[in-house]
């Protein structure tokens, strides 16, 4: 059985099992219709089930791929002197066939099929691959011994070697009920199961395809099903799980949430679930809603509990979500029950206690997860279509209203006075002795409407709302009193009625007088279908439609914006109804369509008074910026990923601006998303990566924890624009604006990158200070070694060419263009640096210098503490900003002095060097140099600021102010050319 759509299962009072799809109208019967079941449990991709033989079942949907598994095992040799490489291995060594670790003894005979529903699809063959790259023929890995690195080339040292053997199985029972083969100890058997319920396939970082199978034996213990997954749909064996009492019934939900009754009536919840434990931990009681009527069925949903007692009352939990699974209160929903089963976004259905029909709960929304009312699934058998033809609707205005609006409208016409839709209706007895029985047939005959009303509503079978086994506290609104007073007085043709509301059908436990249930009709207008749908039945035979046992909601999906189609009854209706159809005059319904505007329109007015005080809505105005980009996964296997990017930019009526970034993302074929606050941004910078243009974002909570949201584009330029539009934003979002004030605080990376940081008021005001990991810092243009500043606003640096260099004032520069770079003040700067490395050797006996060292020794090419290695490959420019404008070259400028060919000796690392080799000098060393510029800016005001010359002339406040750089710099004869937002200071002579 394919799947275009999701299924509601169920199982009638003779076990057959049958489905219901949410774009389908008619009942499906499953295959294997020799096998009758008591209880089903339902997801998408198959269903479990308990027959009447107490046997668990399983049935697993076909698909376009198969379930295969692949068996492996390993072929292990040893290398002998005399034959080779044969069978004959060591003693301590591994078995000849054995698995990957070795430690198991596998056969190729020793593999069996797990149960009779697998079969193998080929014979065993030797993979002839090793990590995606093909080997020599016959499939060998070599090693030295047993365990180690295999390669698939054979040395002269490789001793043992192996092959891997593949054989795949493919699970063939598909669409078919397939019996669970059970491989436990005799002694460890499970007793026969009464109940049993599969969920746990959405338990966060669980992996794909696996599910929780849980099951109730009759002697009251509770088993788990033990690796149910995609490629094993049987699962291995059972566990018992220890439970506080007998339990009766259990219920899985989709993600970590499980419920079980226990015969005394409580409910036990199970604790600590999760990916490393899917049994969970611990236990913790409920208690019933009712002291006098214990707990007898629950079902749960994603955060959802529903239960009924057993006096089949059916009860809402309150409060339930992943961090408390017990939630908080009961609330009694009106409507009695069999059971109740919930849905996989938390829809609600039901078994009827009186007729055995199915309900489907309406109304359930993730804001109203209760629901508002119970309406009747009236779809016919596949079989029907034959007898019934093609199925019609019956929203019209006769037989969707039905006589509830017979007598509302009657009551309009007499000028009956209108109560409000809000008031509460003391108990009221009804008697329905003097009914006929169910089997009589509605007369079509009569000549007053209201006649004609109460021979169909005496007709009709019990609804569930309408049960009248003993009394319950409710609450009544006038939806139910025009029903209760229909029931009162069926034979008075002008009833004093109004026309019903949607109503939410929610009744707090035990705070309500007491009132009949039997005096319930349904709670709203939708609702009535439901009742000449079961009159609509009584045309066919006894066993035409089913009167239902169980039903399981745990793989259907109803889409709350789709209608069903579950709630029409197919043509063929019998002549009473019809004739009740064509009896409501146009003027009756014209009298009720001004009713319910008048009503409407006063309900409007009283609507908009709650209103009244809140403030006019004021203008905003969002821009959003959109894009493709690379993320760098936070969780193992840490991983470039494609991602979404949204940057979203808020204007307030004050003309604020603050921004959030959204990145979207893939996971388990779930759509997620990250997101970031600007104002919490305190630096964004770019990252050095050989293979991506990548940058990264700080805050305050990921700077404590090392691991910034790191981005990265496919070209530089898109780079660029990207962090110049989110530095943008991250000062509008902070009311930063302009160049750096002159209180500001100015930093420079080891990478050469200058960031400034405007103080706040609370950087050191008392008693809370500002931590540093809270400022914000934003970059501005130029590479600088050193830098230093004063609270005039004077800012000087020296770069890594020990050329000096002086602020202008500007802001921006570089990749900082447009509004958010100044158009003044910004020239073009270049620096170059050397990076050097340094190529060590150690004496030989044999050979002389060599790069072969002790084990003890430093990295051959390393820095120069020779802690970390640093070859001419790998070493790279210290930011994007910088390239390569040289080869590497020897340098012979090495404190110590060098020989001819750069190298400096020692008698061992490390030690102190010198330039010429002596009789106790083992080791040596030389230094190789490569010389990278700075980023050249292009220049785009080439005015020179008249304000510089005053900076030049303050000797004495340089000299106060800026200590590090020296004052001897300052006094001299000074030519000043111009570069970024600083100006390059040389000496003139």
């Amino acid at each position: 059985m394919a799947m275009p759509s999701s299924l509601l299962w169920a199982v009638d009072i003779f076990g057959r099992v049958y489905t219901l799809s949410t774009v389908g109208q008619y009942w499906e019967l499953c295959k294997d219709t020799q096998l009758e079941f008591k209880r089903v449990s339902a997801v998408k991709q198959c269903c479990w089930g308990i027959a009447c033989d107490h046997q668990v079942y399983t049935y697993v949907f076909s698909g376009d791929v198969p379930i295969r598994y692949q068996e492996e095992t390993y072929e292990n040799q040893r290398w002998n002197p005399v034959g080779g490489f044969c069978e004959k291995l060591l003693p301590s060594d591994r078995w000849q066939w054995s698995d990957v670790s070795g430690l198991k003894h596998q056969q190729l005979d020793s593999f069996t099929l797990p149960s009779p529903h697998w079969e193998w699809e080929s014979d065993w063959y030797v993979d002839e691959n090793i990590g995606g790259e093909p080997t020599e023929k016959g499939g060998w890995t070599y090693a030295i011994d047993f365990p180690s690195t295999y390669t698939k080339d054979k040395k002269w040292n490789s001793c043992v070697r192996r092959r891997r053997w593949i054989r795949y199985r493919r699970y063939k029972s598909r669409d078919v009920w397939a019996k669970v083969v059970s491989h436990d100890d005799p002694d460890q058997l499970p007793d026969p199961f009464n109940d049993i319920s599969v969920g746990g396939w959405e338990i966060t970082d669980e992996p794909p395809g696996r599910l929780s199978v849980w099951a109730v034996s009759l002697q009251g213990r509770v088993w788990y099903r033990e690796n149910v997954c995609h490629h094993n749909p049987e699962g291995s064996m059972w566990s018992v799980i220890t439970t506080p009492g007998e339990v009766v019934q259990i219920s899985c939900g989709p993600y970590d949430l499980l419920w079980a009754t226990l015969w005394e009536g409580q409910a036990i919840v199970r604790e600590g679930i999760d990916r490393n434990n899917p049994q969970g931990i611990s236990w913790s009681t409920v208690e019933s809603p009712s002291s006098e009527n214990g707990i007898m069925h629950v079902s749960v949903g994603v955060d959802v509990v529903w239960c009924v007692t057993k006096d089949r009352k059916v009860w809402f939990r309150r409060g339930v979500n992943s961090h408390n699974p017990c939630g908080t209160s009961w609330i009694e929903m009106v409507g009695e029950m069999m059971m109740v089963t919930v849905g996989l976004n938390n829809q609600v259905w039901g078994i009827g206690c009186d007729d055995r029909a199915i309900y489907f709960r309406q109304g359930v929304t993730p804001s109203e997860l209760s629901g508002k009312t119970w309406k009747a699934i009236v779809s016919g058998r596949e079989s029907d279509r034959s007898q019934t033809g093609s199925s019609t609707s019956l929203l019209s205005a006769g037989c969707f209203f039905t006589d509830d609006i017979q007598n509302q409208t009657n009551a309009i016409i007499q000028g009956d006075a209108d109560t409000s839709s809000d008031t509460e209706l003391p108990s009221v007895p009804v008697n329905l002795a003097n009914a006929p029985p169910m089997g009589a047939a509605a007369s079509s005959s009569g000549n007053g409407t209201g006649n004609q009303t109460a021979e169909i509503r005496a007709n009709l079978p019990v609804d569930p709302l309408d049960s009248g086994q003993g009394e319950a506290p409710v609450a009544v609104t006038s939806d139910e009193k025009a029903s209760l007073e229909m029931h009162k007085s069926s034979t008075n043709p002008n009833p004093s009625a109004e026309p019903q509301w949607t109503n939410i059908d929610l009744k707090e436990a035990q705070k309500h007088p007491v009132l009949s249930v039997s005096t319930f009709a349904e709670t709203s207008s939708l609702s009535s279908l439901g009742v000449f749908s079961v009159g609509a039945e009584e045309q066919y035979g006894a066993d035409e439609h089913p009167l239902w046992a169980w039903v399981s909601g745990g793989g259907c999906l109803v889409d709350l914006h789709s209608p069903l189609k579950w709630f029409t009854v197919p043509s063929g209706l019998s002549s009473s109804v019809q004739s009740l159809s064509l009896s409501i005059t146009p003027a009756q319904t014209a009298a009720w369509r001004k009713q319910i505007f008048q009503q409407l329109s006063e309900r409007t007015k009283r609507e908009l008074e709650n209103f009244r005080h809140y403030e006019q809505a004021i203008e905003q105005s969002v821009w959003v910026k959109t894009g493709t980009l690379q993320w760098w996964r936070n969780w193992k296997p840490h991983k470039w990923m494609d991602v979404r990017v949204a940057l979203e930019q808020f204007t307030g009526s004050d003309g604020m601006r603050d921004s959030i970034l959204f990145i979207y993302y893939m996971y388990h074929e779930e759509k997620k998303y990250i997101h970031v606050f600007l104002n919490e941004v305190t630096i964004i910078v770019e990252v050095l990566n050989e293979a991506k243009h990548s940058f990264a974002l700080y805050t305050p909570e990921r700077t404590k924890q090392r691991w910034p949201i790191r981005l990265a584009a496919t070209t530089e330029q898109e780079m660029h624009d990207w962090l110049s539009l989110l530095n943008m934003s991250c000062c509008e979002s902070r009311r930063i604006q302009g160049p750096p004030s002159h209180h500001a605080i100015w930093s420079v990376t080891c990478k050469g990158d200058i960031f400034v940081s405007e103080p706040s008021p609370e950087l050191e005001a008392g008693p809370h200070l500002m931590q540093c990991d809270q400022m914000f810092w934003r970059q501005v243009g130029g590479h600088l070694r050193l830098i230093e500043c004063n609270n005039q606003g004077i800012v000087w640096g020296i770069g890594y060419d020990h050329t000096a260099w002086v602020y202008t004032g500007g802001y921006g520069g570089g990749f900082i263009q447009g509004l958010a770079s100044s158009a003044d003040n910004i020239y073009t700067q270049s620096d170059v640096k050397c990076v050097y490395i340094y190529e060590n050797q150690r004496w030989n006996p044999v050979t002389g210098y060599s790069s072969r060292g002790l084990p003890t020794d430093r990295y051959m090419w390393s820095d120069a503490s020779g802690l970390q290695e640093c070859t001419k490959i790998n070493t790279k420019p210290p930011s994007p900003q910088w390239s390569w404008v040289s080869d590497w070259y020897i340098d012979f400028n090495t404190s110590g002095g060098t020989d001819r060919e750069g190298w400096q000796y020692a008698a061992d690392f490390p030690a102190s060097y010198h330039g010429h080799k002596t009789m106790k000098d083992f080791v040596r060393r030389r230094r190789w140099a490569r010389e990278h510029p700075g980023f050249m800016w292009e220049q785009i005001s080439p005015s020179f600021p008249s304000q510089l010359e005053r900076f030049t002339k303050c000797g004495l406040l340089l000299e106060t102010a800026l200590p590090s750089i020296g004052v001897q710099c300052l006094q001299r004869n000074l030519q000043v050319t111009v570069g970024t937002i600083f100006l390059h200071l040389k000496n003139k002579s």
